[in-house]
């Protein structure tokens, strides 16, 4: 029974730092918060990653390139909101998912939502032909102009 239940928590330590070695997060609620102290907005990847060709056909032709992966760095805080067939999840995780697909009516895989600190949906789409390039310039296009605080001197 021991080592059933160690294993089952190894298998979830390996998932969470896999997850977060690719530069993915799966909790929702810590990427709201770091995107409120960062600025950065959310990208929410909602997948079937073990099952989903149009999944893994996204994962691999754009997410896992090193133009993806540079622009996410400085732009966005990445969410793998999976529901595979074969990979472990926790019930926990299950249970997020599933409210984060009903909250933003997911009805397809992949379905990739730019979010903001607090949820709101900025932009909503999927798997786009083209790769990495063309998906960087698109997700730029929608990303907001930071506000910067202008200050003006007053002479006297």
């Amino acid at each position: 029974m021991k080592k059933s239940a160690m294993f089952v928590f190894a298998l979830c330590l390996g998932i969470s730092v896999f997850a977060s070695g690719k530069g993915w997060t799966t909790d929702m609620d810590a990427a709201m918060k770091l995107s409120a102290k960062t600025g950065k907005m959310i990208l929410a990847d909602f997948s079937g990653s073990d099952w989903c060709g149009w999944c893994i056909k996204l994962d691999r032709e754009v997410f896992s390139k090193k133009i993806f992966k540079d622009f996410a760095k400085d732009n966005l805080i990445l969410v793998l909101v999976d529901f595979p067939n074969r990979k472990f999840i926790s019930k926990k995780q299950k249970k997020q998912n599933k409210i984060l697909a009903v909250k933003y009516k997911i009805s397809g895989y992949p379905t990739v939502l730019l979010l903001d600190s607090k949820g709101k949906l900025i932009f909503k789409t999927g798997y786009r032909s083209g790769g990495p390039k063309k998906y960087v310039e698109l997700l730029k296009s929608k990303i907001p102009a930071k506000k910067t605080e202008k200050t003006k001197e007053v002479k006297k």
